[in-house]
Order: C-alpha cells, then sequence, then structure tokens
C-alpha cells in the first residue's frame, strides 16, 4: 500500500486498455476508476515527479475508444503537465484480420505526466549516423515567416533520442506463470533511466508480472507495486527477487 503524501518519484505503468483484458476476471475499469487512479497518482507524486502512463485503445464498432486521449487530458486536470506525448513503436506487430480495414496496430501511447517541471531528466542517447561531418542545418522560422541563414555545424559523436521508441512485442522478462499483458523491460528500464536517479522510488499501481519492479531493481531504485490479482502479486515478487 502506498499512504497520502507525496512519496512517489517516479511511476511506470500500464494500466488496462479498456475490456481488452480481463485479467481473471477482476477488471473493474470504467472512467470513474481511472480518474480516481490518476487523482490519488498526482496526490503522492513528489514535486517534479513523473507519470509514464502505457496505455492504448479498445476498438469497438469499428471505431477506437479514444479512451487514452481522455485519460491524458484530465491528468492535466488533475495538475499533472502533459510533458510528452511518447510513442512506442512495435516492429513485430500483431497481424490483423484484412476485413477489418484498418492497417496494423504498431504503436502505443506512452504519456509522460510530471508534477511541475521534472526534476530528473538524463537524456537517452544515440550514435549519430556521420559524427565529425561539417554540415548545415536549417534554423526554425522567426514569428514573421521569415527564414535566417542556415547554422553550420559539426557533428557530435551522439544526440539524444527521438520520443519514438522502439521494442519488440513480447521482449518482457522470463517468467514461470504467464501474464496475458507484459511490455518490454527494456521499456521500464529506458524511462526509469530517463526520469529517476539511484535511490529513488519507484511505484507501478498495476504491477502485472513485474516488469516494471524488475527494472528499478536492475538499476538501483527501490520499489513499491500494486496489483489485485493475487496470483500476479506474487509472480511480480518472484521475478523482482530473481525466483522465477
Amino acid at each position: 500500500m502506498v499512504s497520502r503524501g507525496e512519496l512517489i518519484d517516479l511511476t511506470v505503468t500500464s494500466p488496462p486498455y479498456d475490456n481488452l483484458r480481463n485479467y481473471e476476471g477482476t477488471l473493474r475499469w470504467d472512467e470513474e476508476k481511472w480518474k480516481e487512479v490518476l487523482r490519488l497518482l498526482y496526490e503522492v507524486t513528489v514535486d517534479g515527479g513523473v507519470v509514464v502512463w502505457v496505455c492504448g485503445d479498445a476498438t469497438i464498432k469499428g471505431s477506437e475508444t479514444g479512451t487514452s486521449f481522455k485519460q491524458a487530458l484530465y491528468a492535466k486536470e488533475v495538475g499533472f503537465n502533459l510533458h510528452d506525448t511518447m510513442i512506442w513503436h512495435k516492429p513485430n506487430p500483431t497481424p490483423r484480420d484484412p476485413k477489418c480495414y484498418r492497417y496494423y496496430q504498431a504503436f502505443e501511447y506512452m504519456f509522460v505526466f510530471s508534477k511541475g517541471k521534472p526534476r530528473v531528466c538524463n537524456y537517452l542517447r544515440e550514435p549519430c549516423k556521420k559524427p565529425g561531418a561539417v554540415v548545415k542545418i536549417p534554423p526554425c522560422r522567426y514569428e514573421d515567416g521569415s527564414k535566417p541563414k542556415k547554422k553550420i555545424i559539426n557533428v557530435a559523436d551522439t544526440k539524444i533520442k527521438s520520443n519514438v521508441w522502439q521494442f519488440a512485442n513480447g521482449s518482457g522478462p522470463k517468467i514461470r506463470y504467464s501474464h496475458p499483458a507484459t511490455f518490454p523491460l527494456a521499456l521500464a528500464e529506458a524511462h526509469i533511466k530517463t526520469w529517476s536517479n539511484e535511490g529513488d522510488l519507484v511505484f507501478d499501481p498495476f504491477m502485472g508480472s513485474g516488469t516494471t519492479g524488475l527494472a528499478a531493481a536492475n538499476l538501483g531504485r527501490n520499489f513499491v507495486g500494486v496489483d489485485v490479482v493475487e496470483d500476479y502479486f506474487y509472480l511480480a515478487m518472484g521475478v523482482v527477487e530473481g525466483q522465477s
């Protein structure tokens, strides 16, 4: 349990996606519930803390529900900043029935909510394609629409990653018990590295298979997790403690 008061430095979680899973028949997830969760997360998050909310939408009668957008906008209502709308790109999307007239769903949203300005931002970097090259870069236009001269720069060895991150489906921790909705360990680790420091407290209110907890343990963070399904709770404990 997490008591009231500002305690949590970072939350990394993936709440239920509408009614796409029933989670052993325990799912009680509607607008009232997710609003309550977001309100409580705001209460327990420290000033400068961050919530990473990995989510998607069900498609009902040919229309996406839009629940993810509603959640992001409500998070702003309770006081969070919508600091970033990031994309989890999946290079191996689940095939679709061609009769549904939709392209393969190859991404999910990763909303980054912050309580004020994030107190931690450890940028992840990636190699530049042409390190050491001298190039001209087009500058932004001025407010009146005019365009300044191009800048000449030396390309650095690395650059800050974009907000589209690629992780394959099915790349979560190896576990002894099949959980119906895992996300990649590398995804959790990337967010924990970015938005927290060693010794910080990381939280997951939908702990599932324990991916966030394992990532926190791997990176020297403290962790608190919650799950309504008892089997999942003990599964996650085993994962985090290295017993699975």
